[in-house]
């Protein structure tokens, strides 16, 4: 059976911001609270291997150049059902 994970903020970080949120501090001191809890996300940040780069970016080139044609042939096929339409004719043909 799989196991379900959630992604939530670590509990000390949740414990902090109630602490900070009921002293109301001054813009100052929010932003210095914000700023460590956003080095702290980010801490948690797992980069990807050399291996699993190359993949990622391989599958999204191939996608990206899969819908570059998709929307060529679709920009052609509506090009030459409007030129039908009004009467100028296909553009390929």
């Amino acid at each position: 059976m799989a196991r379900k994970v959630i992604d939530e903020p670590s509990e000390d970080v949740v414990a902090n911001a109630r602490k900070e949120r009921v002293e109301r501090r001054n813009p100052f001191a929010r932003l210095a609270i914000f700023l460590r809890q956003v080095v702290a996300e980010l801490r948690k940040v797992v980069t990807p291997t050399r291996k699993e780069l190359l993949s990622y970016t391989g599958v999204v080139l191939i996608f990206v150049i899969i819908m570059m044609a998709l929307v060529s042939l679709l920009d052609l096929g509506f090009g030459n059902l409007v030129g039908w339409v009004f009467g100028d004719g296909p553009l390929i043909g």
